[in-house]
């Protein structure tokens, strides 16, 4: 803006200096032609007061011989000289004539020869200069001409009155010219200061710079440029401000929205992957992102499905099942097309929704449903086969009666119990489940679990061994509850026991919590089947359940009391080895 600012100085002074120069020139010639018409007029009067001077004192012969011409031409500054009417020279009166003589001669007769008859008077200018002025005019003795006097002057004085006047006028247009220059660079610095910082403002708006202003002072057009220029940059900031806002919580949105988005661009180029995906997909953002999705994307139904948004420009939704690493997951996936406003192909998104725990759950529903439909199927066809057996005519036999009776009493309890399990797995999974915790001491909940199953343990030949410390262990949590758990994993342990076995319940207490220990020597389970014991009627072995009478929702139970307890269970086993249930229950629940 410095640059401006000299252009527009230097173009300010070199149009004052050129209007300066014209006027300058203008004036020294107005002046000029004023004094040399001055002097012009001076000529004729006095050329006109010797002709009337001489015609009043009788004409030239008589003032020829007055002796007065001298003290006439002493008043006269000018040259004056009189010739005859036939043009002979017979005053010739020379006061400071410094041209040459020669010059004076033919001035004269040029006099003589244009003017003498035609003219009684005039100007003439001698050849060669400006400097010498001539007026001539007519003596007249009884209305005929007698002569001429003719007066000339060398205008030295106009000479020095111009130079004056141009050095008059060269200091007057120089001192004017600085002032000028003086008051132009305070103008030109006044009115550019807000053009430069309205302009360097513009600048840094350009760049992005919105938090920039602009100094506001002054009134009329610059006052308004910076105001306006103001209210423009606060606009941006607000809308800068907003937009970042609104982009912040796009990215938020995305990032945390749980679900995996793919963003392809109209050219098959992927430009965006959230978090969820990566983590879903186990992708890094710099292999993936500005490549094409079917180089990048390793299954094929993911490619076929874009593909098929690609051709048919239309929103589809799918569901798939998609081998990740070591597992296969369920995935909801939606794409649709991008259309911008002027029906511009933009792109497609691609959303997927993680439905693998809905399947599982789905899955789980329907075989609690047909666990449900078999387990109460059992009794319920053993109670109906031995009571038309009995109504068929069994009923006299009292042997028969006696044998029927008892099955169908054995059926009844276990629907009970099947029924009562059922209802108290469904009580322990409502959100309004209350426990009654109070202070109990587990050494002695436990050694009384096992002397409650002792008889069993007998009965087969188990040995139950009891690693209980003789001190007082004491947790916080519902006694009722916790005997309940107690009972179902020794009663687990004996009854996947083969005779001739052991049990063993241990605690160990560990300084914020206590760990209770329940193994055997039992059939043990595989791996494979771990991560599903704790499901509803879900068995290892379930002829040896059945026969033992389990109903398959005793490790559901005890896994909702546990984490109603807000404690852990976790099981250890090996085939033909047995089996080691871990229960963590803390000290204080609080």
């Amino acid at each position: 803006m410095t640059r401006f600012k000299t252009k527009l100085l230097f173009a300010l002074i070199s149009l004052i200096m050129i209007v300066l120069v014209a006027v300058g020139l203008l004036l020294g010639q107005l002046f000029k032609n004023y004094y040399v018409q001055s002097f012009n007029e001076r000529i004729k009067k006095e050329t006109v007061f010797i002709s009337h001077y001489i015609e009043e004192h009788g004409g030239i012969e008589p003032f020829l011989r007055d002796g007065n011409k001298k003290e006439l031409a002493s008043l006269l500054e000018s040259n004056f000289t009189i010739l005859s009417a036939k043009g002979e020279i017979l005053l010739d009166w020379n006061n400071n004539r410094k041209n040459n003589p020669d010059t004076h001669a033919k001035v004269l007769e040029k006099i003589i020869e244009n003017h003498s008859l035609d003219n009684t008077e005039g100007f003439e200018v001698a050849e060669g200069t400006s400097d010498l002025h001539y007026y001539w005019k007519d003596i007249r003795k009884n209305d005929q001409i007698e002569g001429y006097v003719v007066l000339s002057y060398e205008i030295d004085a106009i000479k020095k009155v111009n130079r004056q006047m141009w050095w008059i006028l060269a200091v007057s247009l120089g001192s004017c010219l600085i002032v000028i220059i003086m008051l132009g660079s305070q103008i030109a610095s006044r009115y550019t200061r807000p053009i430069e910082a309205a302009a360097h403002t513009a600048m840094q708006l350009a760049k992005g710079n919105y938090r920039a202003r602009t100094y506001e002072k002054g009134s009329g057009e610059t006052g308004m440029l910076s105001t306006s220029l103001n209210i423009l940059a606060r606009n941006l900031q607000e809308m800068e401000i907003a937009t970042e806002m609104q982009q912040d919580r796009l990215v938020t949105l995305i990032e945390n929205i749980g679900s995996g988005v793919l963003l392809i661009d109209n050219k098959g180029y992927i430009t965006l992957i959230n978090k969820a995906y990566k983590d879903i997909f186990k992708v890094d953002a710099s292999d993936f992102l500005y490549r094409v999705y079917y180089e990048v994307i390793e299954h094929k139904k993911i490619i076929a499905f874009i593909e098929e948004i690609f051709i048919t420009e239309q929103s589809f939704k799918r569901q798939m099942n998609i081998p990740l690493s070591f597992e296969r997951r369920n995935f909801e996936v939606y794409g649709a097309p991008i259309i911008g406003n002027n029906d511009e192909w933009k792109g497609i998104l691609v959303v997927f929704h993680d439905i693998t725990e809905l399947k599982r759950l789905e899955q789980m529903r329907k075989d609690f449903v047909a666990n449900v439909s078999h387990e109460l199927k059992t009794p319920i066809t053993s109670i109906k086969g031995f009571s038309e057996t009995l109504l068929d005519g069994a009923l006299h036999d009292e042997k028969t009666l006696q044998h029927f009776l008892t099955i169908i009493l054995k059926e009844s309890d276990r629907l009970q119990q099947l029924i009562q399990e059922l209802l108290e797995l469904s009580k322990l999974e409502q959100q309004d489940f209350i426990l009654n915790l109070t202070s109990l001491n587990v050494t002695s909940l436990l050694k009384e679990s096992c002397d409650i199953l002792q008889g069993r343990a007998a009965e087969k030949g188990i040995k139950v061994i009891q690693e209980i410390p003789t001190a007082p262990v004491t947790i916080e949590g519902d006694s009722y509850r916790v005997k309940q758990v107690f009972l179902n994993l020794i009663s687990n342990a004996l009854n996947y026991t083969p005779n001739g076995g052991q049990v063993k319940a241990e605690i160990i207490e560990q300084k914020r919590d206590v760990r209770i220990i329940i193994s055997d020597t039992g059939i043990g389970i595989e791996k494979g089947e771990l991560p599903r014991i704790f499901e509803r009627f879900y068995r290892v072995d379930k002829a040896r359940s059945r026969n033992s009478g389990g109903t398959g929702l005793g490790l559901a139970i005890v896994k909702h009391i546990v984490e109603a307890h807000k404690g852990r269970i976790h099981v250890e086993s090996e085939p033909g080895k047995g089996t080691s249930f871990t229960l963590v229950l803390n000290k204080r629940l609080t």
